[in-house]
């Protein structure tokens, strides 16, 4: 399970990307961020794993509390969080097999990484996995050969041979045309049931977070504003999220009861948007 207490961000230009968020996601649930841009999601997903060092508060994975670590026991437990990232992270030189094999660098010896001297279990594996992401018998193409689509189902075949606890995953279908967002969205959910692997996924596609996530936190401004399921995301909690209203459904009553009087003719609106 993962567990988010108060985690803040504070940049040294004094911006505070991060104000005490605090989540949970476990199980083989999905879990969509949503937000306006700048809300503070992909900083949320990169503390998380600490690709951004957090000003405070806490992280923990099972029993592991991330945020003190030292940077080698971080090496180490860093194979437990998956990362799909929204420009891929692949590197474009070597192919496909040797970028899903990096996967599996946190297992080895510094001695066998350095000489990529993997297990042949591992290599199986990671055979086996690409077959299953859809690119069986491409694993010798260059990651410069491929398209978008493809270049991020290298990423998340590299995320699931790292057999990790969590995935995360920062607006991973940014880049994408619609048919292969849903794809790459299909994919994510099946790995999540599949592998009773909890998947957390940055998006700025709404719809799609809404037709696949189990779970959605809605954040703004660096504050976790909103969380519920999909069928909680009415038009109340859209204006909490993107545009920062009251977060309370009662002064939103209150407001329509005091703006309905005889005043007010019979189908005007009662709450300005």
């Amino acid at each position: 399970m993962l567990k988010v207490v108060d985690l803040d961000k504070t940049y040294p230009t004094g911006d505070r990307a991060l104000k005490n968020a605090s989540m949970e996601v476990s199980g083989n649930e999905v879990v969509a961020i949503i937000g306006p841009s700048g809300a503070g999601k992909s900083t949320l997903i990169r503390c998380i794993n600490r690709l951004t060092e957090p000003t405070g508060g806490e992280v923990w994975l099972d029993e592991t509390e991330l945020t003190g670590l030292s940077k080698q026991a971080l090496r180490k437990t860093r194979r437990d969080v998956g990362m799909i990232f929204q420009e891929y992270g692949l590197v474009e030189r070597l192919t496909v097999m040797e970028n899903v094999l990096s996967g599996r660098l946190g297992y080895l010896s510094n001695w066998d990484a350095f000489r990529r001297n993997f297990p042949e279990e591992d290599v199986r594996y990671a055979y086996e996995t690409l077959d299953r992401v859809g690119l069986g018998e491409m694993e010798d193409k260059r990651a410069d050969e491929l398209s978008g689509g493809q270049r991020q189902r290298v990423g998340i075949a590299r995320a699931v041979v790292q057999q990790p606890k969590i995935m995360l995953a920062d607006e991973p279908t940014s880049s994408l045309d619609p048919d292969t967002s849903r794809a790459v969205m299909d994919l994510l959910t099946e790995i999540a049931r599949e592998e009773s692997i909890p998947v957390l996924i940055n998006i700025h596609e709404v719809e799609l977070a809404l037709e696949y996530a189990d779970r959605v936190i809605g954040l703004h401004d660096g504050k976790i504003v909103f969380e519920g399921g999909p069928s909680d995301v009415d038009e109340w909690a859209r204006d909490v999220i993107y545009r920062g209203e009251s977060a309370d459904r009662s002064s939103e009553s209150e407001f329509e009861d005091s703006s309905t009087d005889e005043h007010t003719p019979a189908g005007s609106p009662t709450r300005d948007v």
